[in-house]
């Protein structure tokens, strides 16, 4: 998928706009967990370890883990094919039969390591953003919001983070300063958001 069609979905996605979902009164806790949904909390823990991800990246994560095996097939295809990179690497994982969501993850593997190596998470979240597009995003607004007033979350060299209103919601985005490198940030959910502490 093209970038700019990424950095529309992660536009939408963070806003909630176009989602029916993000149109609707928000579900009662009781309702929610008697249809089988995430509360809040646990969503919130879901998103930890990649709320901080630049918005294209994080759209990226987030479709790429409603694909769970594939993202173990993709792991194992890259280990298989260390030697290839750049163009050589798009042109040839773009040959496999999976999700272009998941192709576009070759170009970042410390992400579908991380991924591939805990299929329990990666599962839950991908069908958390599958059924709660909308609470999956406000919980990558609320850990971000925390991150940031910890200072855990500021422009540097790699990102730049805004705070903008859209539709009368404050919305943190997070982009990556040079648009021809995608960023990975490094950082431990424990150390980054204030308690309690983030399983995942």
């Amino acid at each position: 998928m093209p970038p700019v069609a990424w950095c529309a979905l992660a536009f939408l996605a963070l806003t909630g706009a176009g989602s029916v979902a993000a149109q609707e009164p928000a579900a009662p806790a009781a309702d929610a967990a008697a249809a089988g949904l995430l509360s809040a909390e646990q969503l919130q823990s879901l998103v930890a370890p990649i709320a901080l991800y630049p918005d294209e990246l994080l759209a990226q994560t987030l479709v790429a883990s409603t694909y769970p095996l594939e993202m173990i097939q993709l792991q194992q295809w890259l280990a298989k094919h260390p030697d290839l990179e750049d163009k050589a690497l798009a042109d040839s994982v773009a040959t496999q039969p999976w999700d272009p969501s998941v192709q576009s993850m070759a170009a970042v593997p410390e992400v579908v390591k991380r991924l591939a190596d805990d299929i329990q998470w990666t599962t839950e979240l991908g069908n958390a953003f599958l059924a709660q597009q909308a609470d999956v995003m406000d919980a990558v607004q609320v850990m971000r919001k925390k991150a940031q007033d910890k200072g855990a979350l500021e422009s540097n060299a790699q990102q730049k983070v805004d705070t903008v209103v859209v539709e009368n919601k404050t919305v943190i985005v997070v982009e990556s300063t040079n648009p021809e490198v995608i960023y990975v940030p490094s950082y431990s959910p424990t150390v980054v958001y204030p308690p309690p502490v983030y399983p995942y």
